[in-house]
């Protein structure tokens, strides 16, 4: 039992890193876009799912290692479950907001760069604090 938990430690690990590369392959997409639409296409076809498959993955490790100790929440599972939930919400607003952007004006791309980059920012940062919380503990 104790090999199981272990390499499902090991696992959410590489997860967690994973998610800080697809994280950081968003900011260089975002920062290095010139076109509102080819960065439209580029989300829904390829980083929002990238992203959403990477995340799940992380909350299905999660739970299993949950599982694996009997459901006990302590402080660090219970951040984790909030930083989980705090990421979806940052990615249905990043993704709304480009949705409901006016492809037609010029500067329609540049209004959003500072808002899904803070966004992405936040993110990379919440989730290097909590893997760092997770490693050491």
């Amino acid at each position: 039992m104790n090999e199981m938990y272990i390499m499902g430690l090991s696992i959410h690990s590489i997860g967690a890193v994973a998610l800080l590369g697809v994280v950081f392959l968003n900011v260089v997409v975002l920062m290095r876009v010139k076109d509102l639409h080819y960065y439209r296409r580029m989300m829904s076809i390829f980083l929002m799912p990238l992203t959403s498959m990477v995340l799940g993955g992380m909350l299905f490790t999660g739970t299993i290692m949950m599982a694996a100790k009997h459901l006990d929440f302590t402080i660090p599972n219970i951040a984790m479950i909030i930083i989980s939930v705090v990421l979806i919400v940052f990615e249905a607003k990043r993704s709304k907001t480009l949705k409901l952007l006016n492809s037609k004006k010029e500067e329609a791309l540049d209004s959003y760069r500072p808002y899904g980059l803070k966004l992405l920012y936040i993110e990379f940062i919440l989730i290097t604090l909590i893997s760092l919380w997770m490693w050491w503990i």
